[in-house]
Parts: structure tokens; sequence; C-alpha cells
């Protein structure tokens, strides 16, 4: 059974991703609206979801495969979109969401904790503030800086 963070979040990657849909439809305001979305979204989660787990010494190895997610999804929200970096987001996100909305994922193993626990983790979630969100860059030090995170992520 889903709890009220699990719900919260898994309705933000549907909003994320409907987004994120207009985007590579061509809607440039979407995509960067998704941009700051997901940078927030990422805020939530490292902030708030993981260091309840750490905390309480649980998923340690899926809270570090996340986190090596999280890592390649801010990187490639640095430089301007292309369809090739497009379609590296999807498919990170196709393979990261499903393991925090599983029914033994992130979201419902921080729904577990304490009822106090978990309706302080979804007020701290609701409270992190949007995401400050810089123009891109597109120089070739960011693409190697991408390449390191998105091959870090594949050594789990």
């Amino acid at each position: 059974m889903n709890g009220q963070i699990h719900d919260y979040l898994a309705q933000g990657h549907a909003r994320l991703d409907a987004l994120f849909a207009r985007g590579l439809a061509g809607d440039v305001a979407a995509y960067e609206e998704f941009r700051a979305g997901l940078l927030r979204h990422i805020a939530m989660e490292e902030k708030v979801l993981f260091a309840a787990a750490r905390k309480h010494g649980v998923l340690r190895d899926m809270v570090d495969l996340l986190h090596a997610d999280h890592a390649a999804l801010a990187s490639l929200m640095v430089p301007s979109p292309t369809p090739s970096l497009l379609r590296v987001v999807r498919e990170v996100l196709d393979e990261h969401n499903p393991i925090e909305e599983a029914a033994h994922g992130l979201y419902n193993a921080c729904d577990e904790l304490t009822s106090v626990e978990a309706t302080d983790a979804l007020a701290r979630l609701i409270a992190i503030p949007p995401a400050r969100v810089s123009q891109h860059v597109d120089e070739p030090r960011i693409h190697e800086h991408i390449a390191r995170m998105l091959a870090a992520r594949r050594k789990r």
C-alpha cells in the first residue's frame, strides 16, 4: 500500500514526465520547467529521503544507486538539450523512477517510518524551495563530466 510520500513524489514524476514529453515535442518553456522541476525533485530526495534512509540504516545499496543516477541527471541538465542528450535523460529516468516507486522501493520504505517521521518528512519535502537554475553551458568539459557521471552509474 502506498503512503503519502510515495503518492506525492510519484505525482511529481508524472508531472515531470508530462513536461519532458512537451519538451521533446519542441516546447522550450516546458523543457525549462522540467529542468527546474527535476533539480528540485532531486534535492527533495537527496536532502530528505536519503537522509531518512541513512538515519535508519535501510536501503544503503539502493540509496547509493539512486544517488549516482541523480548525479548523472543533474549533469545532464547543464548543457542545452539536444536529441541525443534527451534520449539519455529518458533512458536514465526510465531505469531510475521504477526503483523509487516499486513496492519495496525508496518511497514506500520512507512511508513505513513511524507516522510522525513520515509526516515530518512529507512536510520537509514540500518545503524544499525551487531550484536555482543557471544558463545552459555547452563547453566540452561539461560533456566530459556527463560521460564520467554516466559511467559511474553503470558501475553499480
